[in-house]
């Protein structure tokens, strides 16, 4: 309830100030501006506050969950180096981070709480220091434990007080008149997290002579199966995210590279690998095909060289440090401006059906033999080479034939028609096809018999297939078909631009060269803005500041917005406004509830598949929950 009560007003305060501190009618002065931002950074500083009290209670109601896993400690050295030696300079202090010989290679505990205390104690540190040093030391304690310890040279804490600095809100120096801010929560949230690590921490100071701040955890923290089996199972990406920052995967080790030496004329392959020897044996095979090479053993660093370089093909490992190969190819194939460029993955994972739904133009599992690589970069020179894509459209009714060759048609695209069945094994039989549209009516035989005829022509290597139909298709229909085709589409609301989306992106068409009408429907696909214009908003919410911060934000990007103070309101307005296209729904409103006003509109048919977004300050551990079993679509 504290936190609900204390976040509220807080909301319209950050969106306010931020919108105010933009300035984007430019009719404010440098000085409002100014005035605005600062609000704003208090606003965030309260967040902050606020959020280290629920920390603090949260651990005391024993609601904070541990994730364990494993943290090799000369990355976790050089973290700490990296991250504080920008502190330390601007104060003019010496940063020492020193791990010694005889502490294990690796540890297992809870990273993210262990990384919120260290960055506590040194934050401490160079606050209380304004001359000379910050040393830490990584040791063994003994053979189960490790010892981090934290020195400074700073003021130091007197003996009188080294028990009260790690009592909440207590500070060494909590006179009216004292020299250094902060909230004195700091120490105690890292005495529980600490202790929630399985360990302890100690200090020894003298007065004008500094502090050592040190922390003993075990090597493996207890029951670590248990706490991992929970994690992994409730929050496995929030998890990944705890663990990884994006910025470590950027600029990362690979091979030596053409992109000095890159001219407008070359043929370009982009490998993605980590593995730098067989990067190593794959620049080699681009080079004696006549390609230059551009690496990186990143997807971020990946993705980065793609834009900047727009290479003609890209090899792609699944398994990347960071974000991995899947996460890489959707990112590419989302992007109108590069996602015509053909990816071949090559990766010790099997073989699956989704990355080539997502667009890649092949899969070969490692390890790949010469002959594999030598066919592999075949297919890329003729890929490259072959500026006409062919098209077969296999569609019984003529007019609908006329009208899909009519949406795909560009100088770029031979279309191959077929009628029947029979006529589409032909045309497959005799000419190399990169893409087919089908109709499962077919007068001679189903849909799903063509597509198995198809495969055994083919002995596999099948192009990728966009089911085009107007038949409402059973689960077993749908199943069934997914392991085949990549994309189905039911004729309907917007079936013609999703049609020609999935062509352009299986027959990697270069967007920039489609004609004007063309791009603008593709482009209007992604364009996430564009959906909600005179999309129409409800928003419940008994706090009139929160309802005006939400309007004012919401009206700018073209949404039509309804207001109701309570659950009884906002369904008398649904009862009235039945074109309602999304409700943004606070839960703890007078009169009726946000879960009892989700649950009547559940209850009513009409409103079954209506969006529903709690939006709430109530942050407890099982509030989440709580509002989708009552029939939020999100939290």
């Amino acid at each position: 309830n504290m936190s609900h009560e204390l976040r509220t007003p807080l909301n319209s305060l950050l969106i306010l100030s931020k919108d105010l501190a933009d300035n984007k009618k430019k009719n404010l002065s440098e000085d409002q501006v100014e005035s605005a931002e600062i609000i704003n950074r208090s606003g965030q500083d309260l967040l902050g506050l606020i959020n280290e009290v629920l920390d603090l209670s949260k651990i005391e109601a024993g609601k904070m969950v541990v994730n364990v896993e494993r943290l090799a400690l000369k990355d976790f050295a050089s973290d700490l180096s990296r991250n504080f030696k920008h502190q330390t300079d601007n104060k003019g202090l010496k940063l020492f981070v020193n791990l010694e010989s005889g502490a294990p290679e690796a540890i297992r505990t809870d990273s993210q709480r262990l990384d919120q205390v260290i960055k506590n104690l040194m934050s401490n540190a160079i606050k209380f220091t304004d001359q000379g040093s910050v040393t830490v030391v990584i040791q063994k304690h003994d053979e189960n434990k490790i010892a981090i310890s934290v020195k400074d040279t700073g003021i130091g804490v007197a003996p009188e007080k080294q028990m009260a600095i790690f009592e909440a809100f207590h500070q060494g120096d909590g006179s009216t008149s004292r020299k250094y801010g902060g909230t004195g929560l700091g120490l105690s949230i890292s005495r529980e997290l600490v202790k929630l690590l399985g360990g302890e921490i100690l200090l020894s100071s003298k007065p004008n002579e500094g502090a050592t701040f040190t922390i003993v955890i075990p090597v493996e923290l207890e029951n670590a199966a248990h706490h991992e089996k929970a994690s992994s199972h409730a929050e496995p990406i929030k998890r990944a995210a705890a663990s990884v920052k994006s910025s470590d995967f950027y600029n990362y080790p690979t091979i030596t590279d053409d992109r000095e030496t890159l001219t407008a004329d070359d043929k370009v392959v982009l490998i993605i690998e980590d593995d730098l020897k067989f990067a190593g044996i794959l620049f080699k095979q681009a080079h004696s095909k006549g390609f230059k090479c551009l690496a990186a053993a990143t997807g971020e660093d990946g993705l980065q060289l793609v834009m900047r370089y727009k290479p003609n093909a890209v090899i792609l490992d699944i398994d990347l440090p960071g974000i991995n190969g899947h996460q890489v190819l959707a990112e590419l194939k989302a992007d109108p401006a590069v996602r015509h460029i053909p990816v071949h993955i090559m990766s010790v994972n099997e073989q699956t059906l989704e990355s080539i739904k997502e667009g890649a133009v092949e899969y070969l599992t490692k390890p790949v033999n010469k002959n594999q690589l030598e066919e592999a970069f075949n297919r890329i020179e003729n890929f490259i080479n072959r500026k006409m894509k062919n098209l077969l459209i296999i569609e019984d009714d003529e007019n609908s034939r006329k009208a899909i060759r009519k949406l795909i048609g560009n100088g770029d695209v031979k279309c191959f028609d077929a009628s029947s069945g029979k006529e589409a094994i032909n045309l497959l039989k005799e000419n190399h096809m990169d893409c087919i549209v089908l109709d499962l009516g077919l007068p001679d035989i189903s849909g799903f018999e063509l597509i198995l005829e198809l495969e055994k022509i083919k002995d596999g290597h099948m192009p990728p297939i966009i089911i085009y139909t107007g038949k409402e298709l059973t689960r077993e229909e749908n199943d069934e078909l997914q392991k085949y085709a990549e994309t189905i589409i039911i004729k309907g609301v917007k079936s013609e631009e999703r049609l020609l989306d999935e062509t352009a992106l299986f027959l990697h068409r270069t967007i920039s060269n489609l004609p004007e009408a063309k791009q603008k429907i593709i482009t209007g696909l992604y364009d996430k803005e564009g959906i909600f214009a005179g999309k129409n908003i409800l928003v419940v919410d008994d706090d009139m500041r929160n309802v005006f911060a939400l309007s004012k934000v919401l009206k700018e990007h073209g949404l039509e917005i309804s207001k109701a103070e309570n659950g009884v309101i906002a369904l008398d307005i649904l009862s009235k406004q039945p074109n309602i296209d999304l409700v943004l729904m606070d839960i703890m409103m007078p009169e009726m509830d946000g879960y009892e006003a989700m649950q009547k509109i559940r209850s009513q048919l009409r409103f079954k598949k209506l969006p529903i977004i709690a939006l709430t300050a109530k942050a407890m551990k099982d509030d989440r929950q709580k509002c989708i079993d009552a029939g939020a679509s999100d939290y």
